[in-house]
């Protein structure tokens, strides 16, 4: 089985963190870390992928086209984690 080619976890939640608050400082607040940090994730990202994902406005993160097909796929997976952690935490141990 080859490996998988999926970019960093961290900058794709730092992706999914910004698109949802629209906003690197808001993001990065939710995560922890400074927004540098999150630009710092949300620019790797996108130079891995090859696309813009976020259009920059002052004070304001815009999705481009390509963003919100990302942010769509990434919260129904995150959502599904989430899920999937809640159920084997609520589960007795065996």
């Amino acid at each position: 089985m080859s490996a998988r080619r999926l970019p960093s976890l961290s900058a794709l939640r730092a992706f999914e963190a910004a698109a949802r608050h629209q906003s690197a400082k808001l993001a990065a607040g939710e995560l922890s870390v400074t927004p540098t940090a999150i630009s710092h994730q949300l620019r790797q990202l996108e130079a891995s992928l090859g696309v813009s994902l976020f259009v920059r406005k002052p004070r304001r993160l815009e999705l481009t086209a390509a963003g919100r097909e990302l942010r769509a796929v990434l919260q129904s997976a995150f959502d599904s984690i989430e899920d999937a952690v809640s159920r084997l935490r609520a589960a007795p141990l065996r």
